[in-house]
């Protein structure tokens, strides 16, 4: 049984707000020249891929902003899997505002949708090693937690959501110590007195040399940044089990199951956010005429 997902409602309704204010800052021209009175419609959302679904909570609430008297009839949840062809979610009521909605409703949906998809992709390529896929902070900016979600519902794990979330030294933090003649140890060391104590020290090393230094560090985790399956191997042959090991940088589909039999317990991964295919979903809008007859009109 899947665990319960909580849905970040607030972080959605004012995503969608803004997203909203962007594209109907003028209204909708073409609609209103059109259609100057309410048109009766039944719109469906199709799935032309198969996806995990994400957004499916923000397409609704950006058809409910534009116009509350537009009905849900059927819908599918977030996360659920579905192949190509299948109808996500439909609705009724006046097809000038499905035809508002449908760009920004479509673009929460097939973008967040597009995340768990690959997610989900990475997760199964790992399956049968206790490897855990991790996002990172590399998110549109205003979107985070609906990208930190999306990844969720396909099955990843959250690494920080912000810099108050973890203590992570990296190469320019280091750069910055060791101008006052402090090195990788020293920082974990200045981490572990000063920083919260309820909170992780990641210290990341992009060399076996740095590794033995977060190690000296007592470093709770190590972050190997880019380096190949087999000199992850070796550093994690110097570890031990004396740290947590995390790779970052450079992953992808071909390699990450090289990385997860290396014996790492982290794979942390920023292209599950900056660079995810949009999925591939499109909203059909079909006029109701009397009678309960309805002909096809794109929308």
């Amino acid at each position: 049984m899947k665990p319960t997902i909580a849905t970040p409602s607030q972080h959605i309704r004012e995503a969608v707000l803004r997203a909203l204010q962007e594209d109907l800052a003028g209204g909708d021209v073409t609609t209103e020249a059109l259609f100057p009175a309410p048109i009766r419609a039944r719109g469906v959302i199709i799935a032309h891929q198969d996806v995990v679904l994400a957004g499916i909570a923000a397409a609704r609430e950006t058809f409910a902003q534009v116009d509350t008297g537009l009905r849900i009839v059927r819908t599918l949840r977030d996360g659920e899997a579905v192949t190509a062809g299948r109808q996500v979610l439909v609705l009724e009521g006046d097809g000038r505002s499905m035809l508002r909605a449908e760009r920004v409703a479509l673009n929460f949906l097939q973008h967040l949708s597009g995340i768990a998809t690959l997610t989900a992709k990475f997760c199964a390529t790992v399956r049968g090693y206790p490897t855990v896929i991790l996002d990172t902070r590399k998110t549109l900016p205003g979107l985070r937690a609906l990208e930190k979600w999306a990844v969720r519902l396909g099955g990843g794990r959250n690494h920080r959501h912000s810099l108050g979330d973890g203590i992570l030294i990296k190469d320019n933090h280091l750069a910055l110590c060791r101008a006052h003649g402090l090195g990788l140890p020293d920082a974990c060391r200045l981490a572990r007195e000063r920083g919260p104590h309820r909170l992780r020290i990641i210290a990341e090393a992009k060399t076996l040399q740095e590794v033995k230094e977060a190690l000296r560090g007592q470093a709770d985790v190590i972050l190997l940044d880019n380096m190949t399956p087999e000199l992850v191997r070796h550093a994690v042959s110097l570890i031990k089990g004396l740290a947590l090991v995390e790779v970052s940088g450079g992953i992808s589909l071909a390699n990450a199951r090289d990385m997860a039999a290396a014996g790492v317990h982290f794979l942390s991964i920023g292209s599950l956010t900056h660079s995810a295919p949009a999925a591939d979903l499109s909203l059909d809008v079909q006029p109701v005429r009397s009678g309960g007859r309805r002909s096809m009109a794109k929308g």
